[in-house]
């Protein structure tokens, strides 16, 4: 029964394995409601920021911020937001892959890139295919928070405020709903009209400034950045975790499936062996 020896001992590993990925889905679970629900309440907070930002470059025409202008540097960064761990099926994957085509679209046009990444996945991906990281950010846990994102991310909005990069590209994964996540590859800079639609009212929009309209709008289009790079961050938080459960609710049923197929094959293993035995027995008592 050497056989069957070994064959127990492969159901017992795929047994804990199946109890880590239960467990690991149930932790996922848990995270997930949260995670969507911080997702969510970031949504009307960046529509809201979006609207009077439009709104206030509308009401001032003569002034362009420098966000909004378009400069001819042969250089360009790109912001890649994903996930610290893994374990979460193909998520990560996509959003890099997304973002390789992008970088190699960009040097085959001759512009340089930089990249920030957020992530420890995205930081490793990017150092192992030799882009230029000029800063990171990673072990933001299961809450993101803007503090700790707007320092590495600065360095790219003060490249292209002082002109010495052409545009910004944002890649996150979007939460559409627990069963489905999608990689985004987005332009951040320059801000377009079209990215910047006022909503439309009966009514004009009138300001008083304080201290000014120029230092108001300066402020503005920058809070307004920074909240966008938030909420890829927060949907790129809750497409982990959904992902994760997922991935975690297969592994676990996959295990289930191996440990019947291993039984089937133990209690064939068994029989055969106790059939051999029967069948010695047998013969022998013949024999004698």
């Amino acid at each position: 029964m050497a056989a069957g020896k070994e064959i127990r001992g492969k159901i017992k590993s795929v047994e804990n394995t199946k109890k880590i990925t239960k467990a690991m889905e149930m932790v996922a679970a848990s995270k997930m409601r949260k995670a969507q629900d911080r997702m969510r309440a970031a949504r009307p907070y960046s529509e809201k920021i979006r609207n009077v930002a439009a709104n206030l470059g509308q009401a001032n025409p003569d002034y362009t911020h420098a966000f909004m202008k378009v400069n001819d540097a042969k250089a360009a960064g790109v912001i890649v937001v994903t996930t610290d761990k893994g374990l979460c099926g193909g998520m990560n994957t996509n959003v890099l892959r997304a973002v390789t085509a992008k970088l190699r679209d960009l040097q085959s046009a001759g512009v340089s890139t930089e990249a920030v990444a957020i992530g420890n996945k995205g930081l490793g991906f990017l150092n192992r295919v030799g882009a230029k990281v000029v800063s990171h950010v990673t072990g933001l846990g299961d809450t993101p928070h803007l503090d700790k994102l707007i320092g590495p991310v600065k360095v790219l909005l003060d490249a292209y405020a002082e002109g010495r990069i052409n545009a910004v590209y944002l890649g996150y994964t979007k939460f559409i709903n627990t069963m489905k996540q999608e990689s985004v590859l987005e332009q951040l800079l320059p801000l377009s009209a079209a990215t910047l639609q006022a909503e439309k009212t009966e009514h004009g929009w009138d300001y008083i400034y304080e201290p000014d309209a120029q230092a108001v709008i300066d402020d503005l289009l920058v809070r307004y950045v920074e909240s966008l790079i938030y909420q890829a961050v927060a949907e790129n938080m809750a497409s982990e975790q959904s992902a994760r459960m997922v991935a975690m609710k297969a592994a676990t049923d996959n295990a289930g499936s191996v440990i019947g197929e291993l039984k089937l094959v133990y209690n064939k293993t068994r029989q055969a062996a106790i059939t051999k035995e029967l069948s010695e027995i047998v013969s022998g008592a013949a024999a004698v």
